[in-house]
């Protein structure tokens, strides 16, 4: 009985911890507020950052028009492709991750900020 019970709680603590990181974009919209200096989702077009419009399953440092530190197109060369987990590493410390990057953003440290940030993301293909 008791280890049917700790198993139990076990699920219940694991599907507490999923729903905790659940993506939700209009959060996500209100985080992207930090990023709207220097970048723009909603169109194709680069400011001091590069447009995020399309950001999943790009390779980094190749969005036209835009000009990249060596060390971000040094990156995407090697096969950095913008995908959630990447994207959240990314953000966590950008220059740890790309060291030389032009971007001085020093990161965000919640990973719920990020999850929703992507889900932001995500509605701009």
């Amino acid at each position: 009985m008791r280890v049917i019970a700790f198993f139990a709680a076990l699920s219940i603590a694991g599907l507490s911890a999923g729903q905790s990181l659940a993506q939700d974009a209009a959060a996500g919209e209100k985080v992207f507020a930090k990023c709207k200096a220097c970048h723009v989702v909603e169109d194709d077009k680069n400011k001091i950052g590069p447009s995020l419009k399309g950001l999943f399953g790009r390779t980094a440092g190749t969005h036209p028009g835009f000009k990249y530190s060596k060390a971000m197109i040094d990156a995407g060369a090697a096969g950095l492709v913008w995908d959630e987990a990447k994207l959240k590493e990314y953000l966590h410390s950008p220059k740890a991750m790309v060291k030389g990057t032009k971007m001085a953003f020093a990161g965000l440290k919640d990973d719920t900020d990020i999850v929703n940030l992507e889900a932001y993301l995500k509605q701009f293909p």
